[in-house]
């Protein structure tokens, strides 16, 4: 049986767009897992925050007064390359508003 040109011209283009298919579809799944890896991460670190400052509160009988006395005191490291904390205090008995945010790029 005679091969047509356009069948093995039409695999000859298939095969490179499948492997581009492929390659484009995991890449956007890698870079949805960093994503996420990373909004985690952060996530985290807020969780984590509050809850030295709960056990500040609960320890001393009041909230501490900035991120640093947490650093010092209650063992909390922060990457400050890679995040921002807003950390407000009201009172000394109010639970401090407390923000992480990611940096811009790396």
């Amino acid at each position: 049986m005679k091969k047509r040109w356009w069948t093995t011209a039409l695999r000859g283009l298939l095969l490179p767009a499948a492997a581009l298919a492929a390659l484009l579809v995991f890449f956007t799944a890698l870079a949805r897992l960093e994503y996420s890896t990373e909004t985690a991460d952060q996530s985290r670190l807020e969780d984590t925050i509050r809850r030295a400052a709960a056990a500040c509160y609960a320890v001393e009988g009041i909230y501490p007064p900035d991120v640093a006395y947490l650093e010092e005191h209650y063992g909390i490291r922060i990457d400050w390359d890679r995040y921002t904390v807003d950390y407000q205090v009201f009172a000394s008995n109010l639970m401090p508003d407390i923000t992480v945010l990611r940096n811009g790029a790396e």
